[in-house]
């Protein structure tokens, strides 16, 4: 598989704040996702989610279905346990050609709750760690046995969330599980995305790809804002995050630290789509993208 460009629907239609985009059409998301030249998507909550019904949904726009958000409780259950909650999602990408798993735990986070101040995200204590990675790998093993690689996604208002946690999630983890690079929430959590690239790229298998305007970041920062509030902006003003290109992420050099890379890049430009038309920003972060990855020596 050589490098391909997706999209998440988030830039349509916010998941964690469904009114944001609820008036928003599946078909308008994914004739827009096909104009501005992205060759698959992943999945949102207005995707049916039986095989055959979404391969009839995803055809006339000839979009492949990449992958899809799963929220673990991993801190609460067991490997087993995970795995049967698990099973209906793991079908779906089966059956739908899909080969890695968004994996991220949420048992604990608080990016969804807007009266929750980033600064009271969970943090993980050092002596748990070691459990938890256990876990990961267990279902991560369970997962690549049947055709699909975990990747877990790092997020704000997450156990995982800054470099630190990235460094100690991969120190706790077996070569099973691999990482969901993100550049906004790298960028945003304190992290440089091109360095974790370099650190880690034997287990980088996705990538988002969402920029990160640095005035926001600062002010949700010294403000102490939560996710959705910085995602979202404060009265007319833009979020925290856009396309690739519109903000401050580097992206060329986030390729050059991936020789060899084979796989999705996802555009994820998590916006109020009554502020930020998706069509517009959508053409800009494929064609900045695109541009990244010539430069890198990828394209």
């Amino acid at each position: 598989m050589t490098i391909r460009i997706g999209a998440n629907p988030i830039g349509w239609s916010n998941d964690d704040l469904q009114e944001i985009g609820g008036t928003t059409t599946l078909g308008t998301c994914l004739a827009e996702a096909c104009e501005a030249g992205f060759e698959g998507m992943e999945l949102g909550h207005k995707f049916p989610r039986e095989p055959q019904t979404l391969k009839a949904v995803l055809a006339p726009f000839g979009m492949a279905c990449i992958s899809g958000w799963y929220s673990a409780e991993l801190l609460r259950r067991d490997a087993e346990a995970e795995m049967r909650h698990l099973r209906p999602h793991l079908d779906l990408l089966k059956a739908m050609g899909s080969t890695v798993l968004v994996f991220a735990e949420t048992s604990n986070a608080i990016h969804g709750d807007r009266s929750r101040p980033l600064s009271e995200r969970p943090v993980m204590k050092a002596g748990d760690w070691a459990e938890f990675g256990r876990r990961v790998t267990e279902v991560a093993e369970r997962t690549y046995a049947e055709g699909v690689r975990l990747v877990y996604h790092h997020h704000m208002g997450t156990i995982v969330e800054s470099e630190a946690d990235i460094d100690a999630f991969m120190a706790a983890t077996g070569e099973a599980a691999h990482l969901l690079l993100d550049t906004g929430h790298a960028t945003w959590g304190g992290a440089d995305p091109a360095a974790l690239a370099r650190r880690y790229r034997p287990r980088i298998s996705h990538v988002h790809a969402k920029d990160v305007r640095r005035a926001v970041m600062e002010q949700a920062r010294a403000e102490d804002w939560s996710f959705l509030d910085a995602v979202l902006g404060k009265g007319d003003e833009l979020g925290v995050y856009t396309v690739p290109g519109d903000g401050m992420v580097d992206y060329a050099a986030v390729f050059r630290a991936l020789p060899g890379y084979s796989g999705w890049v996802v555009v994820e430009a998590e916006q109020d789509p009554e502020k930020a038309n998706p069509l517009t920003y959508a053409k800009k972060g494929v064609a900045h993208l695109k541009q990244s990855l010539r430069e890198a020596g990828l394209a």
